[in-house]
Formats: C-alpha cells, structure tokens, sequence
C-alpha cells in the first residue's frame, strides 16, 4: 500500500510515525510545502524573547532523523498542488528546482493546517510587517530586531500567539501595544475572566486597545491606522488576528467542507472520498460539549487525530476521535490562564439562560496551603447545567492553573458531573495543594447552588437591577477602609447576628465580601431567618478586577519625597520586614494594621504579600488610615510595599504654593459650557497641573458615545435615556439655541475659525491626562451605564470629588 501524507508538523508528522509501526511494508511519502518537519510551533514567540535560547530547541526532531528511524521519505520544500480523487494522483511543485511531477496513492492523508488570516490592507506588505506561524517567520523577526533594534512594537490580535508574542517583545525590551478588535483579549475566556488578564498585562506595561480594528499602514510601516482612526508609532508589528484553515486543494478537489473551509470528516477522520483522510487545524470537529461541528485547532486534538487515523488507513483496527472539548492553557507574563468546554458566549449565543439551563460557580482559592510558602492565588470560573453537569472552566491565577483544568478536562471525558468535583480525591500535602483542593471548592460552591443552599447572583445581575437590592458589606471594617461598594452598608460578618434588627425582611439583600466564604456564610444566616438574601460571586475581589483599578506597580508613589535630601535619613532607619504570603483578605491588612500600631511615627515597614486584593487595598488603605505608602511593586505573583507610619508633610508645609491640581464639577449640559471647560481643562493640564473633571446630572451628556451599545433598562431609566441628548453632537445652547440651529452655528464658527471642535477637545483633555469621573448616583438617577459612556471615563461617587477638591487648589462649578 502507498500512502501520501501532505503536510507534516503536528497530526502528519504523529501520523506517518505510527503508520510504520503498524506496518513495515507499507510505502509512506510525506511531503511537506515548507523547509522543516515536525517544529515546536507554540514555542516560537519564546524564541523571540529568549526563554528559548537556542533555534534548534524549535525542533522536535530532523527530517534525517525520521528517515533513518522510520524508514519514510520525506520531500521538504515539496508542495501538493491538486488531488485527481478519480485516478488517485496528485500533482506536485518541487521548490527547490520548481519541477512539477505527479504521484500516485492507494490512501492520502491531509494535515495541510491552518494559515494566519491577513487583511489585505494598505501597507500590509512592508518590510517591519511580520506574521509568527513557522520558523522562517521566526527567524525573520528575529533578525529583523537584531539589526534594526527596534523600540517600538505592535502586535495585532489578543489571541493565545498574540498575547505570548506581546510578553516576549517586551522581555526583549521593546514597548508594547496591543490591538483587539473584541472588546476583551483571549477570546476563549469570558470578559469577566479576561479582565484579570488585561489588568495583569497593563500592570506589567502592555499598552491595551481593545475594541480597535487594524486599517493598515503608512510611512513605511511606521504609523498603524486603525479603523477609529487613531495612528499608532510602530518600528515592528506582529500580525495574530487569527487562522484560516488550509483546505485549498481540499476545495479543487471536490471534498465536503463546511462554511468556514474545514474539511468535513467522519468519526475514522475519513473525508466525503473514501481514499483521502484529513486531520488537524484543518478539519472540521465535535464539540464535546454542545455535540454541534465546529474548528479547533489545537496541536493536543490533532496529534490524537494523526495517532487514530493511521490504523484507520492501514484497516488494521478502526479507531475513532471522538470530539474535542478546547482544553488550552498559556503563560502570559506571570500568570497562566487556562480553558476547558464552552464559555459563558458561546452558551448565549445557542440560546442557553443562565439560572435556567446553566450556572456559575466563582471561587479564588490559593494554589497550595497558604500557610506553606510560596501560596498564590487563582480565579476558577465553573459553567454547569440544570443536572450537574460540566459545562466548561476557565482558570486565571499564578501557580497550579494547570493541575486544575486538568483535572476539570478529565473528568468531563469521563461524564463526571459537579458532585464528583466535590468527591474527587485529590493528592494533598502543604507545598502541592490543600486538604480541600481548589477543584473540591469549586465544585462545592456548584453543589450548593443546585441543592438550593445559596442563590447567588453575579456583579452583572446587580449592576443591570441596582434598585431591586439593598448591597450589605460583610467584611470587616478595616478591610472597609481600602474600599466598599457604591452604596454599600457595612455589617461586619461577626456582628450581623446582634445586628438582625436593623435589617428590613421586605428587601432583597446582595451580600460580598472578600472572595465569597463570608458572604455565603451571611446569607445562610439571613435565609434562616426569613430574609431574602443573595451572595455576590467572587465578593469583593472580584468587583476590584472588573470595575476597580489595576493599578498594582505604583512603583514611585511617594519616591520624590522618599529619595528627596530632605529625606535622605531615611535611608538609613532600620526596615522591618512582614510577610503575610498565602493569607487571603483580610489577613494581610489586619497584620499590616496591627504591624503598624507597633511602630513609632517614621518606622519603616516593608510588607510582601501574594493576595492580589492587598496590592490594590494598601495604598487607599494607607491614605484613610493617616500612613504613607512609600513604595509598591509585584513580581511573579508578589505584591510588596514599603509604608511608614504617619504622613509625610514636611515638602509640603514648605512649599505650599507648588500644589498645583484644578477640580471641576460639570453639572450642566450645555453645549457652550461643555466647551468653555474644556478649554480651561486642556489649558490648565498643559501648564502642568493635574485636573479633575467630575461629571454629574445634566453633564453625563457630554460623555455619552455616539453610538452606545444597547443596555437593559427598567421603564423609567429607558424615559430619561430617551430625553436625554444622545452624546456630545446632540448637546444644545445655553441661551440663542433655536430648536438646535444655534448649536450648528456655533460648531461652523468654530470650524471655520480653527477651533477645535467639542470631540476634539475631550479628545485633547484625555491626552492630556485629564481625569474624567462620572458621578455613580446620577448616573443610576439618569438610567446611564458605564457602557453607554466614552472610553476612558472612571466612574466614582461623591468621595471621589471630595478627595480631589481637598488636594485642589482651585474648584469650579459649571
């Protein structure tokens, strides 16, 4: 028997291996279209960065060296052009010598793989526009950064290859932007999960634009558009926006394929012609959890595949792939994210309801006992069904990520529901996990929701109905102090007992607290007596990574004060060293506290952490609690900061007159009074102070988008989002407006004027670093969404403005 195998990286490569050991006799020809066989494509973004030193670790193995084992010829540089299905022949280019020639088969086996999709857009040819797919691809960007030592990178595409080439430019000290046309990155997480991602790689100074489509090139390659019509600087840019399969001469020929140009196969990976077979990144596959076609490609399933077709060819044993459930898993920077089954999306989009065909567990359990070092912390996000069964995972944490979706992929294949989670015996000891290991809680939490123990709703569930419930804080006060919930009412967890009386049975309770163990312990005790009561998934934690800052490497908080000569004695004062590593919220900050209530005014504390919540908590903490946070940094899944007791004054007391900070409440909606602050933000920003734009009633027009996306609204939210102007253009004069006449006159004044239009001039304040807050309780009184707002804005309630008026030397109210 004579068999042809086109393509031979991942499945061909695994294919042809097995083939010989199944059959001596058989006559296998591998022909392969480019220089190497058998290359570790998914190492190459880390050749580029230098975690993979040397270029023939790429190699898995040598064409040689197949040869010589496997007794198989192997044509590199050789390339099928088209299959004649009826006399069983195939045509082929030889590149080395550009001979055509022809050959004949009894079985063909196609691993052609898949190809980065590229735009054809302006500029997309240009010498400093590259893709990452193969090793010359490799090869050529790592020359490329060799020679022209380049310091600007954009990488396009927030897939799994575009965020481990963003990392990897960066290690190699280049300054990254990446651009998404979604509005989140790695689309195989949901936006919930993604966003702990997205804050760890701008913490780590990844640049994000996300919702932004790449236009093409100018200059040489230099300026990116995109399609919003921003300009980005670029010296090298890196194509990821995603993969087409490779089925060209699947098409010419005649074979089944679906409507993304996957070849369609049979349970043996046979095609619609008897004598051909495919596997791979280009075939269509299973969903294992849904049962519908779709495409993954993933080298894990096309090795499978390549393994079980060659005893499908050989008719020694039929062999069948079953489906692939997408179990993947990436490093990006120090954290590692990792996925199993269906996401949140995908359910929604074949019509699934949450709390009616499935449900989410959302637990943040540390990697090991987190009284062993080294403890860190992970987010698993568990997606069930009515009965139990798993649905999908995703995990986001530092250490042991792959353990668990592991573990959760395992027992998918086997049928396993959400009570064998809770069931399963997991190896346990203090440096390698807990006695309940993470997997264990996660399926805890799922148990609880199907028998009805809790009722928990999500973060979006509250945002969407903020009227229906009445938001109780459980933790305790000195956690409160780094930050609440807008709204919230403090009721500490060990007080909520002899504080029953002051809770009303006639409301609807959301509760939190750090990650969720008090919270759902507060709403057992509230159910057992009578109250409608419903825990917030993932606490506080998860509020922070979705609606709070990310901001985690403040490295220079107060570092011109630390380093000044004023100062300088500091340096030399004994620093005391606290590690709280493995303690969740709220240990760290209660051993900070109590750390600190030890100290004179002026002692030092340096303070190392691996709970992600005390990273944002300490510096808010120390600014409410009258202490100063000197430094902060994270490494590898560690938080540390350095605070001294009490407040630093002294530069200030001295120089008084050097505050220099403008606040402005924008009350009105004016298109005139619009203008007008924003003229004195961008010229107040420019002579160097830092300004403060807060935004509340009838000013929330000017920062509504053009085109918001549609928000689910109550009927009294959707009235006054109807009476409301519809963004900046719609905005009307104070005085002479004239049914809107006036507001076009005054805009064509000022066009043909050369003055910057409304638009420009946000634009401008935000490049300029003007902050721009919109008041939360107007917000919710007006029916507004953050989503319905421009980008950039923060959204934050009266204490915000009041901490920026006491540092302003100048308020206004317009």
């Amino acid at each position: 028997m004579k068999i042809i195998v086109v393509g031979g990286v991942a499945g061909g490569a695994t294919a042809i291996a097995r083939l010989r050991r199944l059959d001596e006799n058989a006559e296998i020809l591998l022909l392969e279209r480019g220089k190497y066989v058998s290359f570790a494509n998914c190492g190459l973004p880390y050749y580029i960065g230098g975690a993979i030193e040397e270029r023939d670790s790429l190699f898995v193995t040598t064409k040689e060296s197949i040869e010589d084992k496997y007794n198989i010829e192997i044509r590199t540089e050789n390339e099928v052009l088209s299959i004649d299905k009826e006399n069983k022949r195939v045509r082929i280019i030889d590149y080395t010598s550009g001979r055509e020639y022809e050959e004949d088969y009894d079985k063909l086996l196609l691993s052609t793989g898949s190809s980065p999709f590229i735009p054809d857009v302006e500029g997309i040819n240009e010498r400093n526009i590259f893709k990452l797919w193969t090793v010359p691809d490799v090869d050529a960007i790592y020359s490329f950064i060799e020679k022209e030592k380049p310091k600007k990178a954009v990488v396009i595409g927030g897939g799994f290859i575009g965020l481990e080439t963003a990392e990897n430019l960066y290690e190699k000290g280049l300054e990254v932007t990446l651009v998404e046309m979604s509005d989140q990155v790695m689309p195989p997480l949901d936006k919930d999960m993604a966003k702990i991602l997205e804050n760890h790689l701008e913490n780590k100074g990844v640049k994000l634009l996300l919702g932004e489509g790449f236009d093409g090139t100018e200059n040489k390659g230099k300026t990116i558009k995109l399609k919003s019509g921003k300009k980005l600087e670029s010296d090298i840019t890196i194509l990821s926006i995603g993969v087409r399969p490779n089925s060209e001469i699947a098409k010419s020929a005649g074979l089944e394929l679906n409507e993304r140009g996957g070849i369609k196969v049979d349970k043996f990976q046979k095609t619609s012609d008897e004598n051909i077979y495919a596997v791979g990144d280009v075939i269509e596959v299973k969903d294992f959890i849904l049962g519908t076609n779709t495409m993954i490609p993933l080298a894990g399933p096309a090795n499978k595949q390549g393994r079980a077709v060659a005893s499908n060819i050989l008719e020694k044993r039929e062999e069948t792939y079953k489906a692939t459930m997408g179990t993947s898993v990436a490093k990006v920077f120090d954290m590692t994210v990792a996925t199993v089954g269906s996401n949140e999306k995908s359910l929604i989009k074949k019509g699934y309801k949450y709390k009616k065909d499935y449900y989410i567990s959302l637990v943040h359990p540390m990697s090991h006992a987190g009284y062993y070092p080294g403890a860190l912390p992970m987010t698993i996000k568990l997606i069930f069904g009515r009965d139990g069964e798993i649905l999908g995972a995703q995990i986001v944490g530092y250490d042991g990520v792959d353990k668990r979706i592991d573990i959760i992929a395992t027992t998918i294949y086997f049928k396993g529901n959400v009570y064998d989670l809770s069931d399963l015996e997991l190896a346990y000891a203090p440096p390698y996990s807990s006695a309940k290991d993470p997997v264990n809680f996660a399926g805890y939490v799922a148990t609880n929701i199907l028998e009805g123990l809790t009722e928990p709703i999500t973060l979006q569930e509250l945002k969407e109905d903020k009227s229906k419930y009445t938001v109780l804080d459980v933790r305790e006060e000195i956690e409160q102090v780094s930050g609440m919930m807008d709204e919230a009412i403090s009721m500490p967890l060990t007080e909520i007992r002899n504080r029953i009386g002051e809770l009303d049975k006639n409301k609807e309770y959301a509760i939190y607290c750090a990650v969720g163990i008090r919270g759902y312990i507060a709403e057992r005790i509230l159910k057992q007596r009578g109250f409608s009561a419903h825990n917030i998934l993932g606490g506080y934690r998860t509020y922070l990574d979705i609606e709070g800052s990310s901001d985690y490497s403040d490295l220079s908080t107060e570092q011109d004060k630390f380093e000044s000569s004023e100062n300088k004695d500091d340096n030399n004062k004994e620093i005391k060293l606290l590690n709280v590593c493995g303690l969740s919220c709220p240990g760290p900050i209660v051993q900070v506290s109590e750390a600190i209530n030890k100290l004179s005014p002026g002692e030092i504390i340096e303070v190392v952490a691996t709970d992600p919540g005390f990273a944002r908590d300490i510096k808010s903490w120390a600014n409410n609690t009258g202490n100063t946070l000197l430094e902060s940094s994270a490494n590898k899944g560690k938080f540390s900061a350095k605070i001294q007791k009490g407040k630093r004054v002294e530069k200030e007391e001295k120089n008084p007159t050097n505050i220099k900070e403008k606040t402005m409440i924008i009350f009105d909606g004016d298109l005139d009074k619009a203008i007008a602050s924003f003229i004195i933000a961008t010229g107040a920003a420019a002579m160097g102070n830092k300004v403060n734009m807060f935004f509340t009633f009838w000013g929330l027009s000017i920062l509504r988008k053009e085109n918001a996306p549609k928000v689910k609204k109550d009927f009294m939210s959707k009235m006054f989002s109807m009476m409301l102007p519809k963004s900046s253009r719609k905005l009307g004069l104070s005085k002479m407006n004239f049914f809107g006449m006036g507001s076009k006159m005054i805009r064509k004044v000022m066009k043909d004027k050369g003055v910057s239009s409304l638009e420009e001039l946000i634009l401008n304040a935000q490049r300029a670093g003007v902050k721009m807050t919109a008041c939360q309780m107007s917000m919710d009184v007006m029916g507004l969404s953050k989503e319905e707002l421009i980008e950039g804005v923060e959204v934050g309630g009266v204490a915000t403005m009041l901490s920026d008026n006491d540092n302003s030397n100048m308020n206004l109210f317009i």
